[in-house]
């Protein structure tokens, strides 16, 4: 870096993440009784200091007479101040050691407090230029330093003049005062650091809004703890994914924006642009189509079981990443399930109808207990199994049926086809995929081969069951009970209507898709989702992603991480390795793992590069993305 390029800092809500006279009003003020209204006051008197509507020393008198503090209040001060650096500033350490001559602390606060919370960042002290508190013979504060530049207005830019910096200077801070200094002409630009406060009247005057340091570094092409500044990653999040999910991707430092419902192709093509990140649920397609629009897509989260909705060979073909939640709402469907298997076997959803309209019919007729009964299960994955071992545990006989070979829990009867599954049981529950190839995988066919007087339920997906012929089976008495959570067409939102044949029907439960809409699932949901996106981001670890190679990588120390996703051809991994051979860089680490489609590669290297490794490892022929983690 170039040492004519200086780096003005301000202390209160930039350096720290509070402004201290306030931390100073809590520990000097406790035990008083008028405590809450004496830091209400100084909080009010703070922002107008720092709006420009009060002026300097005005500002610093009323708040210190409102503070009746002490020199002994100052130690406890220091140690809070010490737990509230900024943590772009934590995360970022290089920073003010590799530039440490550059760099100056300019604060309308007070050194008795800055110093020991700057210098350890490496920041000299003779750049540090602040007030001093007055003390009286008791130990009073009682006021600051009349002759420094810093009590008057504008004196941030004064200060500036009177140390006669050559070169370009560059202002970061939170208040109007900070911002006087470009406006004196003291200063190349002025940038309004938003970490920890935002004031509108200041923001409208920066050059540029920084939300953080990792931007400032950024921009101006320095060393920085992420390779890519968190707030410039776009999360896009439909379908009224739980909230737990947006608090935990803002805590990491991600743009985050919220859509009630879900969008149609079209919408989504024009809305994922920019988008790095987008969670989804049931009814949201990611298609090719949307995919093609998907310029900076890093990650899709699917915040449900399925992924049918997107297309994974698509996703993967680009270098996307794709998370879902397969365990995390298991407990739900399966309990809802057993509620309308009872509910149904009692025939209470008529019962409760009739109630409802003032018919009293109490009548054991047509209402069993489900013990002893025989349950089959249609899809023994995560549900499925779990609907069984709770099934068995109230006394059914379970049966199960699995295009694939499962493992029988407890007592369960594996069946050897579906036919014999549907003519052998009772009640049926289906818990299998959306993909295609199960799309009206039961019919006419399948409801004739059922005995008479069958429970059944879907809770899976909405195309696996042909509507048309499951009233036709209700409406016969084939069918005495159905519970349908599931539809080929569902409304997209809350607002739309919801139309289907199954309207209106005898013992019929007909639920808006809420089989895992449960607040411990959805909670859970939004937990697991955000966490393993978050995971893929900061290290490149893959594990649980439904489409790429699974690699759980250890955390990065010391080093840079490459990340290197291509299609799966043989010799990719030599010509990494060659690249970084024939620029003499050391490999510390190397992971690779491939699937059917692609490979991944993490290559942890020694600090020092040069901007052509990057590019020659772009250019190896059949790489899809490839990103630096720092």
């Amino acid at each position: 870096m170039e040492n004519d390029k200086y780096f003005v800092i301000d202390f209160d809500s930039t350096f720290t993440k509070v402004e201290a006279l306030d931390i100073l009003a809590e520990i000097s003020l406790e035990g008083h009784p008028e405590k809450e209204d004496r830091i209400r006051q100084i909080k009010e008197i703070t922002d107008r200091g720092m709006d420009g509507s009060l002026s300097v020393k005005e500002s610093l008198l009323k708040r210190l007479q409102l503070l009746e503090a002490r020199r002994e209040h100052l130690d406890e001060l220091v140690s809070r101040l010490k737990n509230h650096v900024s943590e772009s500033f934590k995360r970022n350490k290089e920073f003010i050691p590799n530039f440490r001559d550059n760099i100056f602390i300019v604060s309308n606060g007070f050194r008795d407090f800055i110093e020991p919370v700057v210098t350890p960042y490496g920041i000299r002290p003779d750049h540090i230029h602040a007030n001093s508190f007055v003390f009286d013979e008791e130990g009073r504060i009682v006021g600051c330093d009349p002759e420094c530049l810093l009590t008057e207005n504008n004196g941030k830019a004064n200060q500036l003049r009177k140390l006669e910096i050559t070169g370009d200077v560059y202002v970061i801070g939170d208040g109007y005062t900070d911002y006087e200094i470009k406006a004196a002409g003291m200063a190349n630009s002025f940038y309004a650091f938003t970490e920890n406060v935002s004031r509108t009247n200041v923001i409208e005057k920066a050059d540029h809004v920084t939300p953080n340091l990792d931007e400032f570094l950024f921009l101006h092409n320095m060393v920085r703890a992420h390779s890519y500044p968190k707030h410039r990653i776009k999360i896009l999040l439909l379908e009224n994914i739980h909230p737990q999910a947006e608090k935990l991707l803002k805590e990491e430092g991600y743009s985050v924006e919220v859509h009630a419902g879900g969008l149609d192709e079209d919408e989504l093509c024009e809305r994922i642009k920019d988008v790095s990140v987008i969670g989804i649920r049931s009814k949201t397609n990611i298609t090719e189509k949307v995919i093609a629009h998907a310029n900076r897509l890093m990650v899709v989260g699917a915040f449900c079981i399925g992924t049918n909705q997107i297309d994974l060979e698509a996703c993967s073909k680009k270098g996307i990443a794709v998370f879902n939640a397969p365990y995390s709402n298991t407990r739900s469907v399966v309990e809802m399930a057993i509620g309308e298997i009872i509910l149904l076997m009692r025939n209470i959803p008529d019962k409760s109808v009739k109630m409802h309209a003032g018919d009293w019919d109490k009548s054991a007729k047509g209402s069993f207990e489900v013990r002893g009964k025989k349950l089959g299960i249609i899809g023994y994955g995560n549900i499925g199994s779990q609907l069984s071992v709770l099934a068995e545990n109230m006394g059914m006989n379970v049966f199960y049926y699995d295009a694939i070979e499962k493992l029988a829990l407890g007592n369960a009867t594996k069946c050897s086809s579906l036919d014999e599954l549907l003519q052998t049981v009772d009640i049926i529950s289906l818990h299998v995929d959306g993909r295609k190839s199960n799309e009206n995988m039961i019919s006419d066919r399948e409801f004739n081969l059922m005995k008479e007087g069958v429970v059944f339920l879907n809770l899976s997906r909405g195309h696996v069951v042909d509507i048309p012929a499951l009233k036709k089976a209700i409406e016969s008495g084939k069918v005495r009970g159905a519970g349908i959570d599931v539809f080929p067409e569902e409304p997209k939102t809350n607002e739309d209507p919801f139309a289907s044949e199954l309207l209106g029907l005898p013992n019929t439960i007909l639920t808006p898709h809420i089989g895992g809409s449960t607040l411990e699932a959805q909670e859970n949901i939004a937990s697991f989702v955000p966490n393993k996106i978050i995971d893929y981001i900061n290290t490149g670890s893959t594990t649980n992603s439904v489409n790429f190679p699974n690699l759980q990588l250890p955390r990065l120390e010391n080093a840079h991480r490459l990340i290197h996703v291509h299609l799966n051809t043989p010799g990719i991994l030599a010509s990494i390795n060659n690249i970084l051979a024939n620029h003499n860089i050391n490999i510390t680490g190397q992971y690779l793992k491939t699937n059917e489609i692609i490979g991944y590669v993490i290559t942890d290297i020694d600090k020092k590069y040069s901007e052509d490794v990057i590019k020659d490892l772009k250019s190896i022929k059949n790489t899809i993305k490839f990103r630096v983690l720092y």
